[in-house]
This record gives structure tokens, C-alpha cells and sequence, in this order.
């Protein structure tokens, strides 16, 4: 399929079976995230408002074809000590839509050229880590052990656990009736992988997480009717706010409190929520548009305008800080969306169902979400992966691999920060080696040497071209070769002079530079 094909309603084909998978992952993370942001049963639906905005408003003004956006768990710490700084969540939202003013004047400021900075090793290392941390995160999930939110992302938990001991304890306190439950999901959503079932019309357009959910549902029913020690009851269910009646919904939206535009927390905190939520945003898009299987490219700009737009819609109506999130996304890609339809789609049932059916979801096993959720860390985390990665070389392996430790034991921008150096590091080492060409060769005038300069030289390399010309041995001639360079910087000119009037002199070496203003062409003895 061709990219012009790609309009928002020629594919709802695909995009429609998409987006319902991705609201089936995008729900129970809107309520974890909620309830670990802010510690209050009764802000739950502040998660869906960030769903539902991140879905329709986000999805409607940005420019990623694939990407999803709503409330990450990345921002949890963030949020919840922002709320104990300010005191009120109604003071939170104000500084959320501060926030989002920021960002769209960094949008229109192009500051979303940063995304286009981050290593290919460091962007494909969080995405493994994220799969990873998906496995590992929905394991006591799908063994119906349910002490701590889905969507937890960091390796310490708000529960005291972590990682590991959450694993340990899943097992020694595991429910019969999940570990039934995510088994026959995970079957399922593994045969409507095949490529048989693909070729039926009616499994191409109703997905295999809706059979999951809706048999979850039934499953569960039947344990409770027939062997109540296998049923899931209370935090191992879905559990939205249910409204029973329409002014009492109404109550669910929460609206910013002008009154603190003066307190100078406020501030620091937009600013604090504006930079992570942007770079987070950054990545996610990187990533997204990594596994787009048309290799679309997403205006950086444009998506910081979106969010900001969507931060601001977001904290004028009680919504929770909005991100591009990877889990989301990646479950888009691989349900076959192909236009931000799906993604709009999903924000739109959102809304629909926590308005209309929120008993019926209510009714959902956390165990059925968790197996939609394993299968996605999964296909983020494929063996095949490490194997391309690692035959890329060292300098794209061993980044690669630190980002998804770091990731593993810290948290997602932690990781990716450390990832990033480690990454750097190994860009740094490679621009010492390779600024420069060196040749020695023989004449009836003695030794001549030939430092031929690359085309881009910066003052990374001043480094390496430094240490080149003091090793340089005496009574030598140099030819220091600019021509085919497109730009040296300043710092390696003052090198080349420095060396040239002083360094040289005294070790009797004769320089000569060919294509280099701002030197003199003959140096002396």
C-alpha cells in the first residue's frame, strides 16, 4: 500500500479492529496511572480524561501517523510531588495547563529538533527495555497478584517492591482462576496471530483482545457461579468510576484554580512537567517512527504543538499530563493501524464506554489486559532484535544493551539518559579516529607527512588532531590538508596556528596548509 493512500477513511478496515485494541491497553493504564498519580480513588477519572484527550484532541492536531497519546507512567513521581507541593490537585491542573502553553511555544520555537538527536542504539534499546519491562511488570497481573498499577514503569514501586520481589511474590501468591484466565488469552491472541486466521474477513476486522476481553468476562462469570475460589474479584477487575447520573458524571471533571497564577510553585512545576513530558514525547515519537512499517516521519514540531494543545485541554477539564506513549503505540502498529484514525478511534470509545457501559468493564479480569499487554513486550523485545543489533558492531551493541539495564533498574528517562552517554562516548571515539587521514612517506627531503582533514571538523576534534601534531617527530615536513573539508572549526584552526607558530619551531618541523583560511599556507623552522 502506498503512502498516498494513507487518508484518515480509506483504511477504517484496519484502523477500526486497531483502535479497539488500543483502547483495551489504553484502560487500565489511564486508571493505574491516575490512581498512582495522585493516591485518590476518587481522581480515577482524571485518567480517562487524559485518555480521551490524548486520543481525539492529540490525535486530530499531530502529525504521527501511528502514535498514541495519554497519561504515562513515566510522570508519576512528578505528578504526585507536585500535588504534595501545591496542596491541591485544583492547583496541578493550572500548572498542567501552564505546562502546555510551554510547549507549544517550544513548538513554534522548533524545539522539537532535539528528537532527531537520539542515537538509533538508545532508541531501540527503550523500546526492547520496554518489552521487557512489559513482561516482567504483567507476570503478577496475569498470576493475580495485583499490588501495584498497571503501567508501572520504574523498577522501584510504590508498594515498597520491586521488579523482582514483585515476581517472587506473584508466584508464592498466585490465583488458580488468572493463571486460567491468561493462558487461554494468551492462546488466543497467539492464534489470531497466524496467518490463516488473517485471511478470514471477520477476524481482520474484530481482533483478537476483543475475543479476550469479552471471554475473560464470561470466564470469570462462570467461576463465580460454579467455583468462587477461582473468581476475580475487586482490584484484580477493571475498576472505573461509575456514575449514576448525568450530573453526578459531570462531577467526575475538575477545573484549575486561577487563584494560584501568582505562587510561584506553580511555575517550577509547569516547567518540570513541560521538559519530561516533552522528552518522553521526543522519544516515544523516535521510536514510533522506528516501527512504522511505511517509515512515515513525524513532524517534531507539529507533535509539540499537539501536546501542548492537548496539555492544555487536559488541565482545564481535570485530565492528567499527556505524553506520545511507546506501549500504546507499538500495540497500534502491531494491530495494523495505518493513519492517526486509530488512534482518534480509540479515544472516541474511550469516552463512549466510560459513559455508557462502565458496569460491563467493570467486569474485565485484569488477567485478559495483562495478556494483550505480554504479547506486545514481546513483539518489543524479539530475539531477532539483539541478533541485528549485536551485527551492527560493539559501538551500536554495547549502548544498545546499557539502555535496557539502565532502563530495567531505574526508570525510562533515567535509562535513556544513561544509555545516552554510554552512546555518546562511543560517537566521541569514533569522530577522535576518523576526523582526519594519516600518510607518511619518504623523499629525498626526508620524511613528509600528510594530514588530510575530513569533510565536517569540529571541535570534538580538536582532541585527537592535537595529539596527531605533538607526536609528530622532529625535522619532519606536514602537510595539514584542508581542501576537501566542507567546515573546520574554530578550535582546531587555533590548533593547527597554535602548533604552527609555537610547537613547531622548536621541533625544527616544517608545516604546510593547503585549503585552510585563517592559516597561514607556510609555516617556518
Amino acid at each position: 500500500m502506498s503512502a498516498k493512500k494513507l487518508n484518515l477513511f480509506a483504511n477504517l478496515k484496519n484502523d477500526f479492529p486497531a483502535g479497539l485494541v488500543v483502547y483495551l491497553v489504553a484502560l487500565p493504564l489511564c486508571l493505574g496511572v491516575a490512581l498512582a498519580s495522585t493516591g485518590r480513588p476518587d481522581l480515577l477519572f482524571s485518567g480517562i480524561i487524559a485518555g480521551v484527550v490524548g486520543g481525539v484532541v492529540i490525535g486530530i492536531l499531530s502529525g504521527s501517523a501511528l502514535g498514541v497519546s495519554g497519561p504515562a507512567a513515566g510522570l508519576v513521581v512528578i505528578v504526585l510531588g507536585a500535588l504534595e507541593t501545591l496542596g491541591s490537585f485544583e492547583a496541578f491542573l493550572l500548572a498542567l495547563v501552564l505546562a502546555g502553553i510551554i510547549q507549544l511555544v517550544a513548538g513554534f520555537l522548533n524545539a522539537g529538533i532535539i528528537g532527531y538527536y537520539f542515537p538509533s542504539s538508545v532508541i531501540k534499546g527503550m523500546l526492547a527495555a520496554i518489552g521487557i519491562t512489559l513482561i516482567l511488570k504483567e507476570i503478577p497481573h496475569a498470576f493475580g497478584y495485583d499490588k501495584d498499577f498497571i503501567g508501572d514503569e520504574a523498577f522501584m514501586q510504590t508498594d515498597g517492591h520491586n521488579t523482582f520481589t514483585e515476581l517472587y511474590y506473584s508466584v508464592r501468591y498466585s490465583s488458580v482462576g488468572a493463571i486460567i484466565i491468561s493462558l487461554v488469552s494468551l492462546g488466543i491472541l497467539i492464534l489470531f496471530d497466524r496467518p490463516f486466521m488473517k485471511r478470514i474477513q471477520l477476524f481482520r476486522f474484530l481482533p483478537g483482545a476483543l475475543f479476550v476481553v469479552v471471554l475473560g468476562v464470561v470466564m470469570n462469570g462462570l467461576f463465580q457461579a460454579f467455583s468462587p475460589d477461582l473468581a476475580m474479584k475487586g482490584e484484580h477487575l477493571v475498576q472505573l468510576p461509575v456514575a449514576s447520573s448525568a450530573s453526578e458524571f459531570l462531577s467526575f471533571f475538575t477545573f484549575p484554580d486561577f487563584s494560584f497564577i501568582s505562587n510561584f510553585d506553580v511555575y517550577t512545576v509547569a516547567f518540570t512537567l513541560a521538559i519530561v513530558a516533552s522528552l518522553e514525547t521526543l522519544l516515544s515519537v523516535e521510536a514510533t517512527d522506528k516501527l512504522d512499517p511505511f517509515k512515515r516521519s513525524t513532524p517534531t514540531n507539529r507533535e509539540l504543538k499537539a501536546q501542548g494543545v492537548g496539555n492544555i485541554v487536559s488541565g482545564l477539564i481535570g485530565g492528567l499530563p499527556i505524553t506520545q506513549v511507546i506501549v500504546r503505540s507499538s500495540a497500534n502498529i502491531d494491530s495494523g493501524g495505518k493513519t492517526k484514525m486509530s488512534t482518534i478511534i480509540h479515544g472516541i470509545i474511550l469516552l463512549l464506554s466510560a459513559i455508557f457501559i462502565p458496569f460491563f468493564l467493570n467486569q474485565i479480569p485484569l488477567a485478559s489486559l495483562a495478556a494483550i499487554l505480554l504479547l506486545v513486550g514481546y513483539k518489543l523485545s524479539k530475539l531477532s532484535l539483539y541478533r541485528a543489533m549485536y551485527r551492527l558492531g560493539w559501538d551500536q551493541f554495547i549502548p544498545f544493551v546499557v539502555t535496557i539495564v539502565a532502563i530495567l533498574f531505574t526508570d525510562l528517562l533515567k535509562g535513556i539518559a544513561i544509555g545516552m552517554v554510554v552512546a555518546i562516548y562511543f560517537i566521541l571515539r569514533k569522530n577522535y579516529k576518523h576526523s582526519y587521514h594519516y600518510k607518511k612517506e619518504n623523499n629525498q627531503h626526508g620524511e613528509v607527512i600528510t594530514i588530510q582533514l575530513s569533510e565536517e571538523v569540529t571541535f570534538l576534534n580538536k582532541g585527537s588532531i592535537g595529539y596527531t601534531l605533538d607526536q609528530l617527530p622532529e625535522g619532519s615536513t606536514v602537510i595539514i590538508d584542508g581542501s576537501k573539508s566542507v567546515d573546520i572549526d574554530y578550535d582546531v584552526l587555533e590548533i593547527i596556528q597554535d602548533f604552527k607558530n609555537h610547537a613547531a619551531p622548536l621541533k625544527n618541523i616544517k608545516v604546510e596548509t593547503r585549503g585552510i583560511k585563517g592559516v597561514q599556507s607556510v609555516g617556518g623552522h
